[in-house]
C-alpha cells in the first residue's frame, strides 16, 4: 500500500527554545514544538494564540466602503425601503444571509431574502433575478457571500435606481462591479489587516458596524459559516470560531438544538469537527438538492416545533445527498478503474442522470482514491454535460481547462476546483486536452500532494495527556490543522472492515504492551491488505471515540503505507471464478491448468507460464498453482522482484501428495516380491485388485510402479506389467519420479501445509537473494 501523499516531516525545533518557551508559557514541550512549527516563536504571540477573544477583532470600519454601506442601509431603514438580502446556497451563504436578516430585523428594517437556485440560476447575481426583485418592490439589495463578480446584473440594478451593496470575500475580478458600496476584506483600495474573512465573517463585520458594537448574538452562526467555508482559522477567524463554539454549546436557538438532535450531536460538546462533518454538510445539502432558504428559516426561527420539522427535513435531504454520493461514487469509481482510465493521468467521467448537486463531492472522492485530477459530469436533457472538477496540488485545473475555454459553454474555478458545462460533441476533445495538459507538466512523475507531519511517536507515547495537550491548539482548520502524528507499531491487529457496506476500516497499532485504535474512513477495501501487516506507518489525527459511555483514544487515519512486498494468503483447494478478481499477472506452473482457466481471468489481467520468460503487467503477481519444486519458485520470485509490489498465493494442487507420504521400504519390498512371482498383470483391469492385495492406496501403488519402471525392475507393455528377472541393483531415490515426489512433498509442506507465520518467513527469505527482506502477509 503506497502512501496517498508525499510525507513531509516538520523539523524539530531547537531543544533550548522549546525548554525556554515551555517554562515561560507553562506548557508541555510537545505543545511548544507544535506551536513553533506553526510560526509562533515567542511568549506574546503564543499567549495571544491560545487565548482568543473579542479584543482580537479588528474595527469593522477599517473595511473599505463600510461606513458608506452602513449609512445607506440606515437610510433605507429610516425610509422603510424594502431591503433584499441576496445570499448563496452553501453553509457560508446561508449563515451570512441569516446574520444579515436578523441584524436588519433587529434594527426595524423592512427586509426579505433571496437565494438563487443552484440549478436554474447558479451562483451569484443574475439580471433576471434582479428584475424579479425590483418588480416586487426591492429598493436596496445587499449581497452576502457573493456579488464581487456580478458586474452586469449590478450595473442593471444601479441603472434602475436601486443601489446594490456588495459584501463578499471571493477572488477579486480585474474589474469590480459598479455597486453603490463594496465591502471586501481584500479590496484593492482598502487596508484591512486581515484578508481571510469568510462570507459570514464579512456579514458579521457589517452587522457589528450597524449595531455599533460587536454582534455577540451572531457568534454561533458566524462560526458555522467560517468553518464550513474552510477559510484560514487564524487571526480574528480563530477568535470568532472560538467564541462561536462556546455560544453554540449553550445556544437557545431552536434550530441549533433541533439540528444537533437529528445529527446525533451532544450540543454541549459541539466542536469544529461537529460543524465540519455534521452541521455544515446538512446545511449544504439543502442547496445541493433544493431550496437553501429552508436553512435560513431553520437558523432564525423562534418556534421549536417549526425548528423540529425543518431539522427533520434537513436530515432527510442530507440522507438523500449521502445516497446520491454513494451511488454515483460507486459507478464513477468503476469507470475510473477501466483499463483505459488506469492508463490516463486525468479522468473525465460522464454519465446520464447523475445528480448535479453532488458531483463536486464525488470528484473529491475519486481524486482521493486515485490521486488523479478528475471531472465528474452529468448529461442533461439538452444533451450537454455539466459538472465539477477537483485536482491535486501538482496540477492547476483552472489553468489547464482555461486552454480550452472555447470548447466549453461555461467555465470557472481555481487551482484545485472548477465548474463547467460542455456540449457532447466537445467532450472527447476536452478530455484529450486535459490529458495533454497533464503531459505538458509531466504529471505522472510529479510528487503527490504534500502531507506535513508534526511528530513521530511510538505507540506508548500516544496518551490521553498528549491528546489534552494538543487540544490547547484547537479549534483546528485551514492554516491551523490538527496535528498529524506518524506512528509505526510493532504489529497491526484486529483489522476489520466496518459499516453497513464495509466501507470503513478499524484496526489496532500495538507496541510494548500498548494499543492504539485507528479508524480509517472509506478505506474498507484495504482490510485484506492490512491484516497483520507488521511494517506499516500510519499518519493521522488523534482524538477520542466514545462508545456506550466509554472513552478511548483513537487515531483518525489520514494516510498509511507499508514497506516491502505485500503478500496476500489466498491458499485454496478449489479454484473459483471469484478468486480471479485481481487486475494482475497470473502465473501458472501447469500449462493444462492455464488452458482450463483461461475464461476465469478478468479482461485486464494477464496469464503467463512459469516456464517461459515474461514481464509482470501491473504491480500484482498471482501464483495460481503449486510449483514443481521450491527452487523453481525461488528463481521466479527473484527474477521479477522489482516488477511487483503485491504477491498473492493460491497454490492450488490438482494431485496433492504430502499427506499420502512416501512409501516405506517395506512397502516397496512387498511390491518387488510380488513382481518376481507374478507375471502378466493387466494394470488397466487389475490395478485396484492389486492395491487391495498389497494393502496399498491405489495412487501410491501407481507411483511405486512408475519408480520400478524407471529403475528397470518391471516392464510394462500395452498396459501389462511383468517383473524383470535379476534386475540390476539401483537405489530407489535415484529414480526421477522418486525425486520429483520428494520435491513436491517439500513444496507442499512449506507452501501449503505451513501455518501463517511459516509461510511468511519462507517467502520473506526467498524473495530477495541473501536477505531476509521483510514484507506484509495478510
Amino acid at each position: 500500500m503506497k502512501s496517498r501523499y508525499t510525507w513531509q516531516y516538520l523539523p524539530q525545533p531547537r531543544a533550548a527554545l522549546v525548554t525556554e518557551l515551555s517554562e515561560k508559557c507553562q506548557l508541555a514541550p510537545a505543545v511548544i514544538r507544535l506551536l513553533i512549527n506553526r510560526g509562533l516563536t515567542d511568549q506574546t504571540t503564543i499567549e495571544k494564540f491560545l487565548n482568543p477573544g473579542v479584543d482580537q477583532f479588528h474595527d469593522p470600519l477599517l473595511l473599505f466602503d463600510m461606513q458608506k454601506a452602513v449609512d445607506r442601509i440606515r437610510q433605507a431603514i429610516e425610509a422603510n425601503q424594502l431591503i433584499t438580502v441576496y445570499g448563496d446556497y452553501d453553509a457560508d451563504g446561508v449563515t451570512s444571509t441569516s446574520i444579515m436578516l436578523e441584524t436588519l430585523e433587529s434594527l426595524g428594517a423592512n427586509v426579505n431574502i433571496y437565494i438563487p437556485d443552484r440549478f436554474n440560476e447558479g451562483y451569484g447575481p443574475h439580471e433576471s433575478s434582479f428584475k424579479q426583485l425590483l418588480a416586487a418592490g426591492t429598493q436596496l439589495i445587499v449581497t452576502v457571500d457573493n456579488g464581487i463578480s456580478g458586474n452586469a446584473p449590478i450595473a442593471y440594478a444601479q441603472a434602475q435606481g436601486v443601489d446594490v451593496i456588495v459584501t463578499d470575500h471571493h477572488e477579486l475580478p480585474p474589474e469590480l462591479p459598479p455597486a453603490f458600496a463594496i465591502v471586501h476584506p481584500r479590496h484593492p483600495q482598502g487596508h484591512y489587516p486581515f484578508g481571510d474573512l469568510s462570507g459570514v465573517g464579512v456579514a458579521f463585520k457589517v452587522a457589528s458596524a450597524l449595531l455599533e458594537e460587536t454582534a455577540v448574538d451572531s457568534f454561533d452562526l458566524a462560526a458555522i459559516g467560517t468553518i464550513g467555508d474552510l477559510v484560514s482559522l487564524t487571526d480574528e477567524n480563530r477568535a470568532l470560531v472560538s467564541l462561536g463554539l462556546q455560544q453554540l454549546q449553550q445556544s437557545t436557538r431552536p434550530g441549533i438544538t433541533a439540528l444537533c438532535a437529528v445529527a446525533g450531536i451532544k450540543q454541549a460538546k459541539i466542536d469544529e469537527r461537529s460543524i465540519g462533518f455534521a452541521i455544515a454538510p446538512r446545511l449544504n445539502a439543502l442547496g445541493r438538492l433544493g431550496d437553501a432558504k429552508d436553512g435560513v428559516k431553520l437558523l432564525t426561527t423562534f418556534d421549536p416545533d417549526e425548528a423540529t420539522e425543518l431539522a427533520k427535513f434537513v436530515q432527510t435531504q442530507n440522507e438523500r445527498r449521502q445516497q446520491y454520493v454513494k451511488d454515483i461514487a460507486a459507478t464513477a469509481m468503476e469507470m475510473a478503474q477501466t483499463p483505459e482510465n488506469q492508463q490516463r493521468q486525468t479522468l473525465v467521467l460522464a454519465h446520464a442522470d447523475w445528480h448535479e448537486g453532488v458531483l463536486g463531492i464525488v470528484a473529491s472522492r475519486i481524486v482521493e482514491a486515485t490521486g488523479k485530477p478528475t471531472l465528474v459530469l452529468t448529461e442533461r436533457e439538452d444533451h450537454t454535460y455539466k459538472g465539477s472538477g477537483r485536482s491535486v496540488q501538482a496540477f492547476n485545473l483552472f489553468n489547464a481547462l482555461d486552454q480550452y475555454r472555447d470548447l466549453m459553454i461555461s467555465f470557472g474555478g481555481h487551482h484545485m476546483a472548477a465548474g463547467l458545462a460542455v456540449t457532447a460533441d466537445n467532450l472527447a476533445a476536452l478530455s484529450a486536452g486535459l490529458e495533454a495538459q497533464a503531459d505538458a507538466v509531466d504529471l505522472r512523475h510529479q510528487a503527490h500532494d504534500a502531507l506535513k507531519i508534526d511528530l513521530q511517536l511510538p505507540v506508548p507515547e500516544v496518551t490521553t495527556d498528549f491528546l489534552q495537550a494538543c487540544q490547547q491548539l484547537a479549534p483546528f482548520g485551514t492554516d491551523n490543522p490538527a496535528p498529524q502524528i506518524a506512528v509505526t507499531p510493532e504489529k497491526v491487529t484486529d483489522v476489520r472492515a466496518i459499516g453497513a457496506d464495509k466501507a470503513h476500516l478499524k484496526f489496532k497499532l500495538t507496541a510494548a504492551n500498548a494499543n492504539l485504535d485507528v479508524i480509517a474512513f472509506q478505506k474498507g477495501q484495504y482490510a485484506e491488505d492490512l491484516t497483520a501487516a507488521d511494517q506499516v506507518t500510519v499518519v493521522g489525527e488523534l482524538g477520542e471515540n466514545v462508545w456506550q459511555g466509554r472513552r478511548t483514544l483513537q487515531l483518525q487515519l489520514t494516510d498509511f503505507a507499508t514497506s516491502g512486498i505485500e503478500i496476500i494468503d489466498k491458499r485454496t483447494t478449489h479454484l473459483t471464478r471469484h478468486l480471479f478478481q485481481y487486475t494482475a499477472t497470473y502465473v501458472f506452473f501447469s500449462a493444462k491448468l492455464q488452458q482450463q482457466l483461461s475464461g476465469y481471468l478478468p479482461v485486464d489481467a494477464t496469464a503467463v507460464s512459469a516456464h517461459e520468460p515474461f514481464n509482470v503487467v501491473g504491480d500484482t503477481l498471482v501464483l495460481v498453482d503449486l510449483p514443481t519444486d521450491l527452487a523453481a519458485l525461488t528463481t521466479l520470485l527473484q527474477a521479477h522482484q522489482q516488477e511487483y509490489d503485491k504477491l498473492i498465493s493460491f497454490f492450488y494442487m490438482a494431485h496433492p501428495v504430502y499427506l499420502a507420504g512416501m512409501p516405506t521400504r517395506a512397502e516397496f519390498a512387498r511390491l518387488f516380491k510380488f513382481t518376481t512371482t507374478h507375471r502378466g498383470i493387466n494394470l488397466r483391469t487389475q490395478l485396484a485388485t492389486l492395491a487391495n492385495y498389497l494393502h496399498l492406496k491405489k495412487e501410491l501403488l501407481i507411483f511405486m510402479i512408475q519408480v520400478f519402471s524407471e529403475l528397470g525392475f518391471v516392464k510394462i507393455v500395452d498396459g501389462v506389467m511383468d517383473g524383470v528377472a535379476q534386475p540390476a541393483k539401483a537405489d530407489l531415490q535415484s529414480a526421477a519420479s522418486y525425486q520429483q515426489r520428494q520435491q513436491q512433498m517439500t513444496a507442499e509442506q512449506v507452501l501449503v501445509y505451513s501455518n501463517y507465520q511459516e509461510l511468511k518467513n519462507w517467502l520473506n527469505a526467498h524473495i530477495v537473494p541473501d536477505e531476509g527482506a521483510k514484507s506484509n502477509v495478510s
